[in-house]
């Protein structure tokens, strides 16, 4: 599991650790294993670090500091290193020294070729995007060039992924300690490209919760319901589904598609559409009954269902959000999923859809504490909050093709379906988004996918979840 600490966390994590180090050890662990991943990076671009072009754009402090003993590191190893200063006054001294020494040159414009461009303008202090001085740099880094970030791109807020004016796009970022939110969380998340921990011994003096994780695959797989000898199909739980309507009847069908592979062990479908769902599945099953989780919402139009009266776990997507409040939500006493994309999140907080884009993590956050619910907000980043745990859970196996009609409504059934199963909320959603986003990597391959292809692809991400 991927987990990822505040600004405020690490720092006294930092100063407690070099309180019991010598005077600069830290910057060098996180220097050399920077540098380490600058040589492999130039081993696929250059061939070899001897005779590379590698840029250094250095701010002020440590984040400079981290860069320029990097870039010592690569000068030793044969690179071609030149330095831009931000602000040559404030510059960190040990390591312009140490740059110098080992063969490397200040320059006064960043060059127009490179191989490598290191990004330590602005380090994880930095709020509110990057000034003109340092946008200016950023904006003349070289065509072609591979730009490796140091701890995370200039001019990504650390702490929430905000990204508040101008900043790097990076291919690679090299981070140290611990993940930053910011870098699991878009928009930050996608100018962070490939992410490389560098342990420099933070771990034993960090807190014990993160602010955010993310699940890998060992993770979302040690979730997953699984039959026991014992099991029946209602022993592994029942999901009911309240969509699709006369307007919108492929809405149940896709529903339906995810829920029949959520792990649960029999669906019981309610709505308008039992024609077309029975017509592509039959093993439905059709009319009110026990369930021990509701799904409410997909396709159901202008005319919502009211929320189930069963004291039952409940998702509520599409156009089941349309109208909810607050108080209706908190007037249950089982638990409730509510899985809106920027849009209806924007809908349910009375704010613009930009806002919630803008500012995911607290707009997700922000609806839990509301609705006294676990949330899913929808994105390249899928993010799920609860207002009873801290950690704010990050799924990223998705891919832009799942960006299709219908996608979502495959997904309300799986997450349905595992709440069916025994999951508790948190876990349905973060496992649904995690299978989801792998089957739909495995739909699309590169190219155009459809929300039922998607749903056909969950059976083979579930064995590839369990296979080890």
């Amino acid at each position: 599991m991927r987990t990822a600490h505040r600004v405020e966390e690490v720092r006294a994590a930092e100063r407690e650790l070099m309180a019991r180090l010598p005077e600069g050890a830290l910057m060098q662990r996180a220097a050399a294993g920077l540098a380490a991943h600058c040589a492999r990076v130039l081993g696929r671009v250059a061939g070899k670090v001897a005779g590379a072009r590698v840029v250094l754009l250095v701010g002020a402090g440590d984040n400079g500091g981290d860069a320029l003993y990097a870039g010592a590191r690569l000068a030793r190893r044969g690179a071609g290193v030149r330095a831009v200063l931000m602000d040559p006054d404030r510059a960190h001294g040990g390591g312009l020294a140490a740059l110098l020494r080992a063969g490397g040159r200040i320059a006064d414009t960043v060059p127009g070729r490179a191989d490598l461009v290191l990004d330590g303008l602005v380090g994880i202090g930095g709020r509110g995007g990057l000034r003109p001085a340092a946008a200016d740099l950023a904006e003349r880094i070289p065509a072609g060039a591979t730009v490796v970030a140091v701890d995370l791109p200039s001019g990504v807020d650390a702490d929430t992924g905000e990204v508040a004016g101008a900043a790097v796009t990076a291919d690679v970022t090299v981070t140290f300690g611990t993940y930053k939110p910011g870098l699991l969380i878009d928009p930050g998340a996608s100018r962070a490209g490939e992410l490389h921990l560098v342990d420099i011994g933070l771990g034993p003096v960090l807190p014990g919760e993160p602010a955010v994780e993310s699940l890998d695959d060992a993770d979302a797989g040690a979730l997953l319901p699984v039959p026991t000898a014992t099991s029946d199909k209602y022993r592994r739980g029942v999901v009911g589904l309240l969509a699709g309507s006369a307007q919108y009847p492929g809405a149940a069908v896709l529903t339906v598609a995810g829920a029949l592979r959520g792990g649960a062990g029999a669906v019981r479908y309610a709505g308008p559409a039992a024609a077309e769902v029975l017509a592509r599945y039959p093993e439905v099953l059709i009319g009110t009954g026990r369930v021990q989780a509701w799904v409410l919402g997909p396709g159901v139009g202008a005319d919502r269902p009211p929320l189930p009266a069963e004291d039952v776990p409940l998702l509520v997507d599409a156009d089941g959000l349309r109208g909810l409040t607050p108080e209706a939500v908190r007037a249950r006493t089982a638990p409730t999923l509510l899985t809106p994309h920027a849009g209806e999140a924007a809908a349910l907080l009375g704010v613009p859809r930009a806002s919630v884009e803008a500012s995911r993590l607290s707009a997700v956050r922000e609806l839990a504490a509301r609705f006294g619910a676990t949330v899913l907000l929808k994105g390249a980043t899928t993010l799920i909050a609860d207002p009873a745990r801290i950690p704010v859970r990050v799924n990223a196996t998705g891919v832009p093709w799942l960006a299709t009609a219908g996608s979502g409504d495959v997904l309300s059934g799986l997450a349905g379906s595992l709440l069916a199963a025994g999951l508790t909320a948190v876990d349905a959603a973060s496992v649904a988004a995690h299978l989801h986003g792998s089957a739909g990597r495995r739909a699309a391959r590169g190219a155009p996918t459809t929300a039922h292809e998607i749903a056909l692809a969950v059976p083979a991400a579930w064995r590839a979840l369990t296979a080890g």
